[in-house]
């Protein structure tokens, strides 16, 4: 098979390598759709993120999905022909997180395209039975790469306990942000506002159903039940948090450049906000597809770019040479 490696920063190789084969409960699938995430744009670009440094070639991308090709011993819930989508991370379901069900948090999860875990800009990947769901005819196999992204919006906003009648304020209009206003919408949420300082940005919320899109540090939000943070950016999550109702929520989902930021803590203390982080999600699949197959969230949508995997590259650095770039998909 055919797999795009990264060997040094801004530098993506085509290789040849062998197919990986099924083991015990696991399925080979032939991947079909990659959506590029920011992290594999900070892999590519620095070779690092945080403590995971790549240290050795490394297929990057985690967002994905395609058709079973071969099945493993013991396989139960799936065959060959299938369509699926992929969960990237498999834990190892015997620590205290995984049996308390905050499976997420496992300290010794495999996720795709975390080093030195190869993904899926690759022909073919294998898996964990469990961790690839059933995509039903409604959705294309481009929405089934974005069940991971979707996931994540459907995390803070469970974080943010969104529901019906709710305002939320979303700083950031990247795909997260995107993704999390129309799952916010979907939940019952009667105001979501959006922040960005990329106008392509925030016309793309105002046509998938924002109450407002906000040119960031120009426009005041209205007060907010609940802050989902999604740009990384420091000023962006103080003024967001600044803008909830007292004993509002404020749920941090964008990873900033440094480790620390300053927030408002006198403000946070005197109006019992709660404040948390979020970390990938647990759970969220089954809800991801059934939003994206009800037609409550347009997947699509956010999708600006297609490339085959001999212009991964080239996917890889869409974000930085095209303005209006939001989601790129890789076609293995």
């Amino acid at each position: 098979m055919r797999a795009a490696v990264l060997h040094a920063p801004g530098e993506i190789r085509i290789e040849e390598r062998e197919r990986p084969s099924p083991g015990p409960r696991e399925v080979l699938v032939k991947i079909t759709a990659v959506g590029v995430c920011g992290s594999d744009v900070h892999y590519y670009e620095h070779g690092r993120i945080g403590p995971f440094v790549v240290e050795a070639p490394l297929v990057l991308g985690h967002e994905s999905a395609g058709r079973v090709a071969a099945v493993g011993d013991a396989v139960t819930k799936h065959a060959v022909g299938d369509r699926v989508t992929l969960e990237p991370g498999v834990p190892c379901g015997r620590c205290r997180e995984c049996r308390a069900g905050r499976y997420n948090l496992c300290p010794d999860v495999v996720f795709f395209a975390t080093p030195p875990v190869d993904g899926a800009f690759a022909n073919y990947v294998t898996i964990h039975e469990d961790f690839a769901f059933a995509l039903p005819d409604e959705l294309s196999d481009e929405a089934g790469a974005l069940m991971e992204p979707l996931s994540v919006g459907i995390w803070a906003c469970r974080k943010a306990a969104v529901s019906a009648g709710d305002r939320v304020l979303i700083t950031g209009a990247g795909p997260i942000g995107l993704l999390a206003m129309q799952v916010a919408l979907a939940f019952g949420a009667t105001q979501v506002e959006i922040s960005d300082v990329s106008e392509p940005r925030l016309a793309l919320a105002r046509r998938t159903g924002a109450t407002r899109a906000l040119r960031a540090g120009e426009d005041h939000p209205a007060e907010a039940d609940a802050l989902i943070e999604c740009s990384g950016n420091a000023d962006a999550m103080r003024a967001g948090i600044r803008a909830l109702r007292p004993a509002g929520t404020a749920v941090i989902v964008g990873m900033g450049p440094v480790e620390t930021a300053e927030v408002p803590l006198a403000l946070i203390q005197n109006r019992e906000i709660w404040l948390t982080g979020t970390f990938r999600y647990a759970n969220t699949y089954p809800t991801a597809i059934a939003l994206a197959a009800s037609g409550r969230v347009d997947l699509d949508a956010i999708i600006t770019g297609r490339f085959p995997l001999e212009q991964t590259e080239r996917a890889l650095r869409a974000g930085r040479e095209d303005p209006g770039s939001v989601k790129a998909i890789v076609h293995p």
